[in-house]
């Protein structure tokens, strides 16, 4: 009788996830085709060269630019390369001109792949933890930037900021947000640009403020919830680090993050404004099971939703991609890019 009862109560639950879901997926067709007139169809795509020596003049270090073969062939669209640029920055907050020509060679690369190239600036640490000197670089990064890709590329995307949060306020942000638009626009005004909600865990999209006029912005989240799992084992964490084995994939886990992605959902239909999931995935110390069956079921979830996603990452860790090896995690691949029926 116990275990009747609990298959009878799974089952209702399994049930009014996919109603849910259904309702959900629905709910958001209608907003994604209205938001999605004057964006880029990024599609799926993957996160790479964070960490990568390619930026010092290194080689194979260790993403080669042939990997993007690799990339295009799994069946991704696009490419969000994360870029530190204020490590490479001098006097007056000066981009090197040796590094900006290293970009310009991988940005060629990905469009000769026939993919989007995102370019992300991607400097968290010093930006959750002091303001001033973040704006100060940041408007630098952008003047620079716009001016050096005026009229080139048509297809690149710029991301302002990744990740924002910690000492800078949602009110902090969107001052900072708003300049840095009004910087690009100046030489760009037509360039798509991916500007994030403040990054915590509650994705506070209702706060966001944007220029209702500039209908060629993205809107960016990232999701590692739960970060319990998502992070289990994860060895720079003393917390991290000592969690798990922890598993994914009941109903009360899909309903969560249902119900988080609808928060998304609802604010896009209302504003119109196309979205993006710049950033998930799981770390390898989690159990292969439930890490497969989360990420598919966030990437099927953006798919159904219209939004264009980014795995991360290629390599390092959270890898869908072995680089002594040279080939793709199969569990990985399998998870993010199903294979067509």
């Amino acid at each position: 009788m116990t275990a009747i009862r609990a298959r009878w109560l799974r089952s209702i639950n399994l049930a009014a996830a996919a109603f849910f879901l259904a309702s959900l997926f629905s709910h958001a067709h209608g907003a994604e085709q209205a938001a999605s007139r004057d964006t880029p169809k990024l599609g799926r795509g993957i996160n790479i060269l964070g960490y990568d020596g390619i930026w010092e003049g290194g080689l194979n270090a260790p993403f080669r630019l042939d990997n993007l073969t690799a990339i295009k062939k799994a069946g991704f669209s696009h490419v969000r390369i994360n870029f530190f640029g204020f490590k490479f920055m001098g006097t007056g907050n000066v981009l090197d001109e040796i590094v900006l020509r290293r970009l310009d060679a991988v940005i060629e690369d990905v469009l000769a792949r026939k993919l989007v190239p995102i370019v992300d600036e991607h400097d968290t640490h010093l930006c959750q933890r002091d303001v001033s000197e973040c704006a100060e670089k940041l408007k630098a990064f952008w003047r620079q930037i716009a001016e050096r890709y005026a009229g080139k590329y048509p297809a690149l995307v710029f991301e302002v900021l990744n990740e924002h949060g910690g000492e800078m306020t949602s009110a902090g942000w969107h001052s900072l947000l708003n300049e840095c638009l009004g910087i690009i626009r100046r030489t760009n005004p037509e360039r798509p640009v991916i500007a994030a909600v403040i990054n915590t865990d509650v994705i506070p999209v209702d706060e966001l403020v944007l220029p209702a006029d500039d209908r060629h912005l993205i809107v960016t989240f990232h999701y590692y919830a739960p970060i319990r799992f998502t992070h289990q084992g994860a060895p720079w964490s003393p917390t991290f680090s000592r969690i798990g084995p922890l598993d994914w994939g009941s109903p009360d886990d899909e309903a969560k993050a249902a119900a988080d992605f609808k928060k998304m959902s609802v604010w896009a239909e209302k504003e119109k404004r196309p979205v993006y999931l710049g950033e998930f995935g799981v770390y390898e110390r989690a159990p292969s099971d439930g890490r497969q069956r989360y990420l598919s079921f966030v990437a099927r979830s953006a798919d159904r939703l219209g939004w264009a996603w980014a795995y991360w990452q290629f390599d390092h860790d959270f890898a869908a991609f072995d680089s002594a090896r040279q080939a793709w995690k199969p569990d990985i691949l399998r998870a993010l890019m199903p294979p067509a029926r």
